[in-house]
């Protein structure tokens, strides 16, 4: 990542907000190339850190540990699409938050709040990619799990996701650029056309595995869990489904738009670090991994 620097171009489907950070960097970005990595690596970094102290803090497992951080930094090894500066990943930030916050609201007496400030964090998140607005049936199906329904909460969560467009729509109307296209971009759903190789099916192997390992742990565990733990992991589950799916909207053929799935891969991934009674499993998965990262990275195809 930081051998081969990648300097970030303005792509479509990013949003304004994006398109806004990307000019401001350019001027330093050009005389020093290395400023992408660097911001990168912070973003993966801190990014790892928060999403541990949300599995930590909700006891999302039996003990604290460091492992949903480590499963993030590896999983987000397995391509160099992944440690790109994108709006995608600068995303990701705004999501382990919302994540946390929907933790939070499970019986809580005073969610209006948290509620407007997750709703007005996904507003936020589509202005850094439009494509994110999907993020929504995420929302509003965990509000369904984790609260009895409310419509004032619905629309206090509606009104959250709205509030930048109407902000952003007074500074257009004001400054007499007003035009529909900018305030929602068209959304078309298409299959990616991504070129086939061994080193994808590795790394889709290395993603597969431990997620299919940790959703067993998961499931032989969930007698055990608490009622808002059990309710907490149908929402990653639901979370990866959505991350998934995005790709899919205004599409492109690269890795970049998948890593928003690498935060709920890392949290099932660290269960498969964990649970097993015999550490045997998680040490060669571990190890395979790192040795596949480095073998890619240096000597395969990573940074072509």
């Amino acid at each position: 990542m930081f051998l081969h620097p990648h300097i970030p171009s303005v792509q479509p489907k990013d949003g304004i907000l994006f398109h806004a950070i990307l000019n401001f960097l350019q001027a330093t970005g050009k005389t020093t190339p290395i400023l992408y990595p660097f911001l990168t690596f912070l973003l993966l970094f801190t990014q790892a850190i928060t999403l541990t102290q949300v599995i930590n803090n909700y006891r999302m497992m039996n003990r604290p540990n460091y492992l949903p951080g480590m499963s993030y930094i590896l999983i987000t090894s397995f391509f160099s699409e992944w440690n790109y500066f994108s709006a995608p990943l600068l995303l990701n930030t705004l999501l382990i938050f919302i994540l946390g916050w929907l933790f939070k609201i499970y019986n809580h007496p005073r969610a209006k709040g948290i509620i407007f400030n997750i709703g007005l964090a996904i507003g936020v998140s589509t202005f850094i990619f439009f494509p994110s607005l999907s993020f929504v049936i995420w929302v509003f199906v965990a509000l369904m799990i984790m609260r009895p329904f409310r419509i004032n909460e619905w629309l206090l969560c509606l009104l959250g996701i709205t509030t930048p467009y109407y902000f952003y729509g007074v500074y257009l109307f004001l400054t007499k650029q007003w035009n529909l296209e900018k305030i929602l971009p068209y959304l078309s759903v298409k299959i990616p056309s991504l070129q086939q190789s061994i080193w994808l099916a590795s790394s889709a192997l290395l993603l597969m595995v431990p997620f299919l390992a940790g959703g067993y742990f998961v499931q032989d565990n969930l007698r055990r869990m608490l009622i808002q733990i059990r309710k907490g992991w149908s929402l990653i589950l639901i979370y990866l489904l959505v991350a998934i799916f995005v790709p899919f909207v205004n599409t492109s053929n690269t890795f970049e738009n998948w890593v928003m799935a690498t935060v709920p891969f890392a949290a099932f991934h660290s269960c498969a670090y964990f649970y097993p009674p015999r550490k045997l499993f998680p040490l060669l998965l571990f190890w395979v991994s790192v040795a596949f990262v480095l073998v890619y990275q240096y000597y395969g195809p990573g940074w072509e």
